[in-house]
Parts: C-alpha cells; structure tokens; sequence
C-alpha cells in the first residue's frame, strides 16, 4: 500500500512537469513600455501598462531610473523634461506631466497598478544601467528588488537589463527569480552559466547569429526578442517559436499571431 502511495505521488508530480513543459510559452506578447502606441498613450505610463493587463497581454515591460534623493520611478530615457533623473529630485521631476495628465509614476505605484485585476499579465522590469557609476546601477536594482517584493509583486515579475552585472547582483540576492539579459553580446551557455535563465536580444542579432536560437532551446533558456514592430520581422520571430516577442505593436502582433493558426 505504501509503494502504491508513493508511485501516485510519483506519477502526479511527472503530470506536472509534463504539462508544464507542453505549456511552457511559444510566441508570447510582451508590450514594450506598456500598450501605448495604438491610443496615442504615454509611454512607460500607468494608463499603458492598464491597457497592456486589459488586453490580456503575457507581458508588459517598463524601465526604472533612481533619482538624486532615491526615488525609483518609471521613465526609459535617462532624462525627462530635459532633467538628468539620476541628478535631480523627484519632487522636481514631478512638476511636469505626461501628456495624458499623469504624473511620472513611482515603481510602487506602477506595481500596485500592475497587480489590479491582472491575471494574464507578466510585469518585464528593466533595471537601467546607471550613467553615474556601476555600483550605483546595482544598488538601483537590489532596491527595486525589495520594494516588489514588499508589495508581494515578485511571482508577476521578472527582470530585464543591458548590465550584465546587475543581473548578477539581482541574482545574488534572490535565487528564484527570472531574469533576462538583453545586450547580445553573450551565447546562450555563457549567460545560462551565470544562472540567468534567458536571452531577450534585439531581432537582428538572432539573424546574424541564427545557431543561438536552437542552442537557447537546447538549453532551456528563455527567448525573448526586441523590438519587433513590422510584420516581416514578427513572421520570423513567430517562425522560429520565440518564447517572448517584445513589441511596440501588440495589436498587429497579435493578428500576425491568430493568422498563423
């Protein structure tokens, strides 16, 4: 009787894997700064990312800077309103408004939004590399880190960044978490190697480095691609059965995608 208990439970944790594993994700849409462009949003606002969960996107990314007085916000250039955000307050930045009428969101409020009514939708945080100092960067990260993880945000999430390093720093303090490379210089068994589970590179890199595709596969190791808006470039990509396909066009990927079927 208790081989038999013990062979169920066997058999009921191999079920598991296996149709993890059938489910794992094939060409799945992530809205890159969140779903803006169709309806004239900010990028990077909250009312994107809103849109990005209501389409029931698989995932929505979105860029963190740190201000001069530690204030971690959302905003993919460097600087906004021509103010330099790693040298200037959040209070300062903060007097000029998106052009919806939004304020330049903080990462808590960004992530509150990003956990309301969201089932579908993974939250893509890009930590962006500091233009100060490398430490700097992997300080950024490691408070970003806590403060999702605070919020009980952290199996929504996942990371992304252009700095080796601070995926290496994120990986030092969380062993569990997902993080995705995105400079291109590496192949998939150095980054693999290092305990970062994907490569999410721009398109033309996987074109001229095509053996990187099934080596990832092999391997295991997520496929994310940027940023793939015209429609010859998305048949690729949807060709060669990415994991992730990272665009500013979710609704043309999308009919891209259900012409495929």
């Amino acid at each position: 009787m208790k081989a038999i208990k013990i062979f169920k439970g066997f058999l009921f944790l191999l079920i598991i894997v296996v149709l993890s594993s059938c489910n794992a994700k094939k060409n799945a849409i992530v809205a890159h700064r969140g779903a803006w462009k169709k309806n004239n949003l900010p990028e990077n606002s909250i009312a994107a990312l809103r849109h990005a969960i209501d389409l029931k996107l698989p995932g929505s990314e979105f860029d963190v800077w740190r201000t001069a007085d530690d204030s971690l916000i959302i905003n993919h250039d460097a600087h906004y309103n021509k103010l330099l955000i790693e040298e200037s307050n959040y209070a300062d930045l903060i007097k000029f408004k998106l052009s919806n009428g939004e304020k330049l969101p903080t990462l808590r409020e960004y992530i509150l939004e990003g956990k309301k009514k969201n089932e579908k939708t993974l939250l893509v945080c890009e930590i962006k590399p500091s233009e100060i100092s490398k430490e700097r960067g992997k300080k950024t990260a490691i408070l970003a880190v806590e403060t999702i993880k605070k919020l009980k945000a952290d199996k929504k999430t996942c990371y992304i960044s252009f700095d080796y390093d601070i995926l290496k720093q994120i990986r030092a303090v969380d062993t569990k978490t997902v993080l995705q490379y995105l400079e291109g210089n590496k192949p998939p068994k150095e980054v693999k190697a290092d305990n970062i589970n994907g490569i999410d590179y721009h398109y033309s890199v996987f074109k001229k480095h095509p053996e990187w595709i099934q080596e990832a596969k092999d391997g295991k190791i997520i496929l994310n691609t940027w940023t793939v808006n015209e429609a010859a470039d998305m048949d690729w990509i949807i060709a060669h059965k990415f994991n992730y396909i990272t665009t500013n066009e979710p609704e043309l990927l999308k009919e891209r995608l259900e012409a495929e079927k």
